[in-house]
């Protein structure tokens, strides 16, 4: 009987991987409609590039809730249950980077995000901010291996987790790692965009 390969090497992200897990993350999913929809159309890479580079990399690195594959070609970062504020050096960055990439789109976005919280549990769970891989090394268990530290944890500690989807693709693999659809809705004013939130039961 043949071993199964080992598991992909995944490890806690450090500040001098913010560049390289910003790009993975912005290259991930080229046509994601969600990206189309929620960025203006002027300079939409770079400010794509910026929100991942802000929320997943320099807000996920100080918060120990960012994790990559090694070359950080995969990437994965959370909301933990109880995250404590951000330094104030930290919130004063979001507070003024997070409505520029957005511009004129900002307060749909943050509407629709409110929307995908009518689905999260009531009590302490994680919440998958955002995950992607990069295209060249798809298809090699890198999406689950980034997410699995914090799916062990939850299994340990009894606790659900929890994720936004916006194309029907995305669901499969949630529902694929154990998630399952607890709401659906469409995105804030414009109604254009199905809106799943998905939870996964401690235990899987």
């Amino acid at each position: 009987m043949s071993e199964l390969p080992p598991a992909p090497a995944v490890r806690l992200a450090q500040r001098s991987d913010v560049p390289r897990l910003a790009a993975t993350l912005a290259a991930a999913y080229p046509d994601y409609r969600w990206t189309s929809w929620a960025f203006p159309d002027d300079g939409r890479a770079q400010r794509l590039h910026r929100w991942h580079e802000v929320l997943a990399g320099l807000a996920g690195v100080d918060a120990g809730t960012t994790w990559v594959s090694e070359g950080c070609t995969a990437v994965a970062t959370w909301e933990a249950p109880g995250d404590p504020a951000p330094a104030a050096d930290m919130q004063a960055v979001l507070d003024r980077d997070l409505p520029k990439v957005f511009g004129g789109r900002h307060r749909v976005v943050q509407a629709s995000d409110r929307i995908a919280a009518g689905g999260r549990p009531d009590g302490p769970h994680w919440w998958l901010r955002a995950a992607g891989v990069r295209a060249s090394v798809r298809r090699q268990g890198l999406g689950a291996a980034v997410l699995r530290p914090v799916l062990e944890r939850c299994d340990a500690d009894g606790v659900p987790a929890a994720l936004a989807a916006y194309t029907s693709g995305v669901v499969r693999w949630a529902e694929s790692l154990g998630f399952v659809v607890s709401a659906s809705e469409r995105t804030a004013v414009d109604h254009e965009l199905p809106v799943w939130t998905l939870v996964r039961p401690a235990g899987g």
